[in-house]
C-alpha cells in the first residue's frame, strides 16, 4: 500500500447532494456478523457493510459502475462489535483534479479496543470480491493513503485516469497510534466513514414507476427489490453482486411480474437482450467499471471500460424464451406494448444497436438449432451439457454445485423443452414476423415437435431408483452422521422404492444421486403427468436428510444417497450444499400453485400438492427473518433445526448477499389461506 503523509487533504470539498428525483430510500439490516446501511437519494445508491468478529472490515457497494472501496483490518484477539451512531447521507466530493465523486458518510462505532489497517481495495466489486474471497488483488490497484490529523484517507483514479474512488476514516473517538485506530480506556472507536465513487451513476426505479400496486405488504421486501431497480437494469444482489446477472433478472421478472409494472419489465428484458451475443447466448454476468478495463488489459492490452460479457452459464439460454413469451403473449399485458417494445432499439454499449426483436430471434434460433441433436435422436450424449473446461453452467455455479455432473438436470428436463414450447408459441402468434427470415419460420415450426420428444425422453435420463431397504440404511446412517433425530425421515421413506430425479448426470450419462431442489422448476414452468408430480413433490418435501425439508425451509441439496466425498461437498457449510436459498423456496411455492390450478389432476394428487404447499409456507414463514437475504445454513438442537446466517460461521464457504434480487419474489407469492 502506498502511503502519504502530508498536512492537509488532497482538494476535499463538500458539494452537497443533489435534489432527489425519488424518495430517499435508508434502512439498516443485520445478518449474522454484517451491519448493513442501504441508502439511496438523488444519483447516489451506496451499501455500507460493517464486519463483526474478529477478522473486521468495512466495505461500501456502489451500484454505479459496479464500484467499491473496502479496509480490511488485521485479525483481533476477541470478536468486536459496529453499531451506527448516525445515519447515512448522501455527499458529493471533488477529487484532486477538480472532478465530482457521488458518496455517502456515516459514523460508526466499534467495541474493538484497536484496529490495524490491512489493506484497502478501491476498485470493482469484482476485485473487492475477489480479494474476500482469495486474499489476493492487483498491486496496481493499491490506492494512495494520505494522513491528515485524524483522518485517513484511501483515494485513487482509475486505470485509465478517469474519476476514480475515495475512502476516509476520521477518529471521532480514540486515536491514531503507529498507524493503528486505538480505543481510549473503557470507550468505544467511533468513526465518521466517507465513501465515493466517480462511476457513472444509474437511474433508480422505485415506488409507482416498480410496482403496480398488487404486491404484498412485505416492507423490507420492498426497500430490497427498490434497492436493486434501476432503469438500466436490475442488480442481482448485494453487496457481491451489485449489477447485471442474466439469470437472476429472468427468474426474478418471471416471478414478480405480476407486481411489476409495464416499464419494470421492460427495462428487466431489455437488459437481457441488450446483452445477447452474436449466437444468441444469454450473457450470465457483465464486467463494468474497472473490471471491464482489466478485461481489455489482458485481452487487446488497452485501458478500454467497454464492457465484456460472460457467457459460461448455458440455463439462460433456454430461460430466456418461457420468460418473454409469458409477458409478451400474456393477455394483461397492454394491447401494442409487445410489438413496440420489440421494435426498441436496445442498449448496446459499444457496438452497433439492434432492436430488441432481433436480439430475441437471435437467442429463439440457438435454442432450436441447440435442441435438434436430442430431438432427432433422444441419446444422452445429445443432451445439453455444460460447456468444455469448466465445473459450472447454471444456477448452481460453485465448483461443487453439480456435484462433478455435465449434463445439469434442470436444463434438460424443464428448459429446454419450455423454451421449445415457448417458441411455438411466438412463432404463431405473429409477434416475430418482423424480424425472422423464412428460414427462422421453418426452423421455428420444428419447435413443437423437438418440445414432446424432450418432454419424453429427457426426464427419463435422471431418474434415480433405490431399493426402500437399503434407502433407510443410508438415511439413518446419514442422520446419525449429522446428529439429527432420523425418525421423521424414516418414517416418511414408506415401503415403495425411492424415486426422484438426480442433479445432473456424469460425462459418462451416469446419474448423480443427489436429492435437489430443481424439481420445483417442472412445476413452474412444465405441466407433469400425476404420478410425476407424486414423485417430485414426495421426494422435495420428505422431511430432511430423507427429502429437503427443515423447520426453517427446503434445503437445496441432500447428498444422502451420495458418496461420502459428496457429502462432505454438499454439507451445511457448502454454497450449494445442505442450505436453504430463499428463491429456490419461491419457485417451488409458486409451482404448487400453479399445478393445482390446473383442471386435469386427480383429487388424490391435489390433495397432496395442498398438503405439500401448506407445510412449505409453515417452513418459509418460519424463516421469515432472512427471507429476503440470499442464502442461510442451520443448526440442530433440543429437535429442531434453527436458522444460522451463511458466512456466520469459519467453516462457510463464503457469505450471503443480505439484498438478493431474487429472494424478494415473495412480494407475488401470497401464503396460502387456512
Amino acid at each position: 500500500m502506498k502511503q502519504m503523509i502530508v498536512g492537509c487533504l488532497a482538494v476535499l470539498c463538500f458539494v452537497g447532494a443533489s435534489a432527489a428525483e425519488t424518495p430517499t430510500l435508508s434502512y439498516n439490516l443485520t445478518e449474522g456478523k454484517n451491519l448493513n446501511l442501504f441508502y439511496r437519494r438523488g444519483e447516489t445508491a451506496a451499501h455500507i457493510l460493517a464486519r463483526s468478529g474478529e477478522d473486521p472490515r468495512l466495505l461500501v457497494a456502489f451500484p454505479a459502475g459496479n464500484s467499491g472501496v473496502g479496509l480490511w483490518f488485521k485479525a483481533l484477539t476477541a470478536p468486536a462489535t459496529w453499531r451506527e451512531v448516525a445515519p447515512v447521507s448522501a455527499i458529493e466530493v471533488r477529487d484532486a483534479k477538480g472532478r465530482l465523486l457521488h458518496g455517502v458518510e456515516t459514523e460508526l462505532e466499534t467495541t474493538a479496543p484497536r484496529l490495524k489497517p490491512l489493506r484497502a481495495i478501491l476498485s470493482s466489486v469484482r476485485v473487492l470480491r475477489d480479494y474476500q474471497a482469495l486474499g489476493t488483488a492487483p498491486a496496481e490497484l493499491d490506492p494512495q493513503m494520505t494522513l491528515t490529523g485524524d483522518t485517513l484517507t484511501y483515494a485513487r483514479d482509475r486505470l485509465d485516469g478517469a474519476p476514480g474512488y475515495r475512502l476516509s476514516l476520521t477518529v471521532e473517538a480514540g486515536r491514531l497510534e503507529n498507524g493503528a485506530i486505538v480505543a481510549a480506556p473503557g470507550q468505544p472507536i467511533r468513526l465518521k466513514l466517507l465513501a465515493a465513487s466517480g462511476e457513472t451513476p444509474l437511474t433508480p426505479l422505485s415506488g409507482a414507476d416498480l410496482f403496480n400496486g398488487t404486491e404484498q405488504p412485505d416492507a423490507a421486501a420492498k426497500r430490497t427489490l427498490s434497492f436493486l431497480s434501476y432503469r438500466q437494469k436490475f442488480l442481482a444482489g448485494s453487496w457481491r453482486f451489485n449489477t447485471y446477472f442474466g439469470r437472476d433478472t429472468l427468474m426474478s421478472l418471471n416471478l414478480l411480474s405480476p407486481v411489476l409494472t409495464p416499464q419494470a419489465i421492460e427495462a428487466g428484458l431489455g437488459a437481457v437482450l441488450s446483452r445477447v451475443s452474436p449466437q444468441g447466448e444469454v450473457a450470465h454476468e457483465e464486467d463494468i467499471g474497472e473490471f471491464a478495463i482489466l478485461d481489455h488489459q489482458r485481452l487487446d492490452h488497452t485501458l478500454s471500460d467497454r464492457p465484456t460479457y460472460n457467457y459460461v452459464m448455458i440455463d439462460s439460454d433456454y430461460m430466456l424464451a418461457p420468460v418473454a413469451a409469458s409477458w409478451l403473449l400474456s393477455a394483461k399485458t397492454p394491447d401494442g406494448l409487445a410489438g413496440r417494445f420489440l421494435a426498441q432499439a436496445d442498449q448496446r454499449q459499444g457496438e452497433p444497436s439492434r432492436q430488441y426483436g432481433q436480439d430475441f430471434v437471435l437467442n429463439l434460433r440457438y435454442v432450436v438449432l441447440t435442441a435438434e441433436a436430442f430431438a432427432k435422436a433422444p441419446l444422452r450424449k445429445n443432451l445439453i451439457a455444460i460447456k468444455p473446461g469448466v465445473k459450472v453452467g447454471e444456477w448452481r455455479d460453485s465448483n461443487d454445485g453439480l456435484a462433478d455432473g455435465r449434463y445439469p438436470y434442470d436444463v434438460n428436463a424443464v428448459f429446454v423443452p419450455a423454451a421449445l414450447d415457448a417458441i411455438a408459441r411466438l412463432s404463431a402468434s405473429g409477434l416475430l414476423a418482423p424480424y425472422t427470415t423464412p428460414h427462422d419460420r421453418a426452423l421455428f415450426e420444428q419447435a413443437a415437435g423437438f418440445a414432446a420428444v424432450w418432454r419424453r425422453y429427457a426426464p427419463e435420463a435422471f431418474e434415480v431408483k433405490l431399493d426402500n431397504a437399503d434407502a433407510r440404511r443410508r438415511v439413518a446412517a446419514y442422520a446419525a452422521r449429522l446428529h439429527i433425530d432420523p425418525d421423521a425421515a424414516l418414517q416418511s421413506l414408506g415401503d415403495s422404492p425411492i424415486r426422484f430425479p438426480a442433479l445432473s448426470l456424469t460425462a459418462d450419462g451416469e446419474p448423480v444421486p443427489v436429492v435437489n431442489s430443481d424439481g420445483g422448476f417442472d412445476l413452474l414452468f412444465l405441466d407433469p403427468p400425476p404420478q410425476a408430480l407424486d414423485e417430485i413433490v414426495s421426494a422435495m418435501m420428505r422431511p430432511f436428510p430423507a427429502g429437503l425439508l427443515t423447520d426453517v425451509g427446503i434445503v437445496v441439496a441432500d447428498p444422502v444417497f451420495a458418496s461420502d466425498d459428496l457429502k462432505a461437498r454438499l454439507s451445511l457449510n457448502a454454497y450449494h450444499g445442505s442450505v436453504v436459498w430463499s428463491w429456490q423456496q419461491a419457485v417451488f411455492a409458486a409451482g404448487l400453485a400453479r399445478q393445482l390450478a390446473r383442471k386435469d389432476l386427480p383429487a388424490q394428487t391435489r390433495a397432496h400438492l395442498a398438503a405439500a404447499r401448506a407445510r412449505l409456507w409453515q417452513a418459509i414463514d418460519a424463516a421469515g427473518a432472512v427471507r429476503n437475504s440470499e442464502l442461510w445454513s442451520w443448526t440442530y438442537r433440543d429437535g429442531q433445526f434453527h436458522v444460522a446466517p451463511f458466512g456466520a460461521s469459519a467453516a462457510d464457504a463464503d457469505e450471503s448477499n443480505a439484498a438478493q434480487l431474487w429472494s424478494t419474489v415473495f412480494l407475488a407469492l401470497a401464503a396460502p389461506k387456512p
